[in-house]
């Protein structure tokens, strides 16, 4: 049996996935190359501590997990555009399914804060770590 935690963020990579042409990977290091699409790392990040409701016992937790998102470009303006574009598609596909299919509660994209970042010899990449919140209810912390 998979625990709520694990079939939400399963969902949440899924739907990343499949709506965007970026590489999507989970739990990943930083790769040295950044593929043309683009990149995004789903990190579990923290659930935090539940609000816990009794009669019947129910945890709801504001998981807090984190996109990794990066492009490279050889100029400002191409990888300004590919980011802006890689981050649209982000929302729309959040937008498009906020409970990922049934499987929480609501899902929330916050702002990122980009940032560039210079490789020696190699091309720039621009970067960001944007916030996801998963709000989903579980009967167990472990589960």
């Amino acid at each position: 049996m998979t625990s709520r935690r694990e079939t939400v963020l399963s969902a949440l990579f899924a739907l990343l996935d499949g709506a965007l042409s970026a590489k999507v990977l989970r739990n990943e290091p930083l790769p040295e190359r950044i593929p043309q699409d683009g990149l995004v790392i789903l990190r579990d990040g923290d659930p935090g501590e539940p609000s816990v409701t009794l009669s019947p016992v129910s945890y709801l937790y504001e998981h807090r997990a984190e996109l990794d998102v990066a492009v490279q470009g050889a100029g400002a303006s191409a990888r300004d555009a590919a980011f802006d574009t890689l981050l649209e598609t982000i929302a729309a596909a959040v937008a498009g399914d906020r409970t990922l299919g049934g499987l929480a509660d609501r899902v929330e994209a916050l702002a990122p804060v980009p940032s560039e970042i210079a490789t020696e010899g190699a091309v720039p990449i621009k970067a960001a770590t944007i916030p996801v919140v998963l709000i989903y209810a579980t009967t167990d912390p472990l589960t």
